[in-house]
């Protein structure tokens, strides 16, 4: 990622080596890195139709997803006014035109129910593929005096359970679920997981061989009954520096899918 900056406060990101742009607050609301681009790669280069991004923020994921899969059609949905704004933004970059036709946005709350999910344009049955980066810490864990900051990254109470129940209602039967969270979530997905998504493969992520899972990415179709397993893990770093791998390297750079690398 490479930053520019503008006379707002905001910062103008380059992602994929400058395939995309990020228009990103500076300080005081969510901005977003390798867990959106891990996220983004759970999505396979083959797919075609139609990818939702819940809680997209400013829609790195979503962004990152139509940047390397080319048949896809990308709905970013975020409940934040201010974030959704720097996602309308980021939509409006002359270096985003390229995907202007293929990414919408909808400001809404994933947790909307019924008929409130379908006003807001999020109908049933309607998408191949949801991902999502929920909020995932403790409020323990993430002290800061700014709002924003804190409704994207603390996650309220039975969070998994509902933005799940949602992603279930939205996906088509068949349809697949990606998923980024820290391990000691793990518990509360699998049990939001269950009877919605089945077939779970569960990727750990660790900075080093030698340390412990730093993040857990999830990937499940909607309806199967498949056993869980869980596959290699992604190593980030190589050594005891701070250089990517030349795998997640690719991952970050929009070269690869996440399944090319686990071959």
């Amino acid at each position: 990622m490479d930053k520019t900056t503008n006379q707002n406060d905001d910062t103008i990101d380059s992602f994929h080596r400058g395939k995309f742009y990020l228009v990103q607050p500076r300080k005081y609301g969510h901005r977003s890195g390798m867990d959106a681009m891990l996220l983004a790669s759970l999505v396979p280069n083959n797919l075609k139709g139609k990818v939702v991004d819940l809680g997209a923020g400013a829609g790195a994921a979503g962004l990152a997803v139509a940047s390397r899969c080319l048949k896809v059609h990308v709905t970013l949905v975020e409940r934040s006014a201010f974030m959704a704004s720097y996602a309308e933004k980021t939509l409006m970059l002359k270096q985003n035109e390229k995907f202007a036709e293929r990414i919408c946005l909808i400001e809404a709350d994933v947790t909307l129910k019924g008929r409130n999910r379908l006003k807001a344009g999020l109908a049933d049955n309607s998408f191949d593929f949801a991902i999502m980066n929920p909020p995932f810490n403790n409020s323990a864990d993430c002290k800061t005096p700014y709002k924003q900051k804190s409704e994207a990254h603390v996650m309220p109470e039975a969070m998994f359970e509902h933005w799940l129940r949602s992603a279930a209602a939205i996906v088509k039967p068949g349809g697949y679920l990606g998923l980024i969270a820290r391990p000691q979530s793990l518990n509360d997905i699998l049990h939001a997981l269950k009877g919605r998504f089945g077939g779970i493969c569960i990727i750990p992520v660790h900075a080093r061989t030698t340390t412990a899972a730093i993040r857990i990415l999830f990937y499940a179709k909607r309806g199967s009954r498949a056993a869980l397993s869980v596959l290699p893990a992604l190593i980030m770093h190589e050594d005891d520096g701070y250089t990517f791998s030349p795998g997640v390297n690719a991952i970050n750079n929009g070269c690869i899918s996440l399944w090319e690398l686990l071959k």
